[in-house]
Order: C-alpha cells, then structure tokens, then sequence
C-alpha cells in the first residue's frame, strides 16, 4: 500500500509551484528571482528519496541538505505535499525517451515500458507514491504526451487510449514494487535469493511434499532451478509485457474495419 500520495497539498500553490508561477500570479508572469530555484529543492529532495526512501524526506532534512533552515525552504515550497509532486514531476520531466526498436505500435508501447521500468530503478520510492490524482505539471503532461502517442494510430478510441496506458503503467508499477520487495529481501536477510532457499533446502524439504503437492512440487522445483529462486523480476517483466501487448493487439483488433 502506498504510503503517500500526489496532489495531497493545496492544487493553487501546487500547481503555482510546478508551472513557475506565485499564488497570486497570472499566466505569462513571473515573480521575483528567488536564491533556491525549484529545480536545485527537487534535485536535493530526489537524492535523499534515492539514497534513504521517501520516508526520509522532510522539509528539515532538505533544508539541511540545501544549506537553508526549514522556516527558509517554507518560503519556496509549501511543504512536504507539494514538495512530492515537485519531486514526482521532475523525474517525470527527466525520465528517458527511448527510440523504439521497430516502426509498430508494439514496438512503441514496449519502449514506453522500459522507458517506465528504467524511471523506476532509478528511483524505487516512485513506485509507492499513489498517483490517482496526479500532479498536473509539465514534467507530467509531457510525458502523458509521449506515451499517449505511442497508441495514436491504433484506432482505439480516446477513451480506450488512455485505459490501455494506464492498464500498461499499472503493469510496470507492479513489477517495479515486486522488484524492490526482493531487493529489500536480500538486503535484508543478506542474501541472494538463490543463496537462501539454497540455505533452507533441508528444512523446506521437509514440509514440501511432492506426493501431497505434486503440481506444485513439480513446477516449483522448475523454477528454482531456472531462476536460481521462487521469482526473477526480469523474466516477470518480459512474460507479462508480452502478455499486456498480446491483449492490447486483440482490443485493437476489435476497432479495426472490415
């Protein structure tokens, strides 16, 4: 479960924040230059997520972070809600934009994919940020953008487009959590996953009956020794990405004309 969310803070200031512009202020004009741009606070509050987890940001320790006092970050970030969609809307700003391996839709949608994957390695906090009420700044509408594009021409309707995305991304956010879950494991327990069940053969062997549990039994033991362990993050993402694009093929199928 996630443990924060987008758009908690006040939308006025948050988007304010996002898109450059005062409370008060009125498109197309700008205020006075501040010392700490928004850019070097999300820079500093992005690094901590990546080093320690989200948990560790506070106002405080970015403010330490940037050399200000908390009362001072409060002057350019409203706080600790506003700061996460600041954060949230830069990598999406800064993510990668790969080139597609082929001139299909799947091949665009796959790109989109690795593109969200790759966003998710580089910052595993991303992953349990819950975003059903995203932060509607340029870093997000550029990348909804993108991605959105990478399905115009199927003949999906507009409708469809956006919950084939979104059926996508919530695919990639999945695999993203379960990969982080095993890191932690091993971080954890210090220990490979193939080195722990490896460490617990004997006692697991006990309860594992292959008379009792044959399908189990058989599969399992199939697995381990593919993977060297219960699960493989890659092969998880590689099965079910072909999978996601399997149904979107037939979905798309179902709008072509005869």
């Amino acid at each position: 479960m996630a443990s924060d969310r987008s758009s908690a803070g006040d939308p006025a200031r948050t988007l304010a924040l996002l898109w450059g512009l005062s409370a008060e202020e009125k498109p197309g004009r700008r205020g006075p230059r501040q010392a700490k741009s928004p850019a070097e606070i999300a820079a500093a509050a992005i690094a901590l997520a990546d080093a320690e987890g989200v948990d560790a940001v506070t106002m405080r320790r970015v403010a330490q972070e940037l050399g200000v006092s908390a009362m001072a970050l409060y002057t350019y970030v409203p706080g600790k809600a506003e700061l996460l969609d600041l954060m949230l809307d830069t990598v999406y700003a800064t993510m990668r934009r790969t080139d597609p391996a082929g001139d299909g839709w799947r091949a665009r949608v796959a790109a989109v994919a690795d593109d969200n994957r790759a966003l998710h390695r580089a910052h595993p906090w991303v992953a349990g940020i819950a975003t059903s009420r995203p932060p509607l700044g340029p870093g997000l509408m550029a990348k909804y953008e993108y991605e959105l594009r990478a399905l115009e021409g199927t003949g999906l309707p507009d409708m469809e487009l956006d919950a084939a995305l979104t059926h996508l991304l919530g695919f990639v956010q999945t695999c993203a959590r379960m990969a982080a879950d095993e890191r932690g494991a091993e971080q954890d327990s210090r220990m490979s996953d193939e080195q722990w069940w490896s460490a617990n053969a004997e006692l697991l062997a006990r309860v594992l009956d292959p008379e009792r549990y044959p399908v189990a039994a058989r599969v399992g033991a199939a697995v381990g020794e593919t993977h060297g362990g219960a699960y493989s993050p890659d092969h998880a993402y590689a099965f079910g990405l072909a999978r996601v694009l399997d149904g979107l093929a037939a979905l798309i199928e179902t709008h072509r004309k005869p």
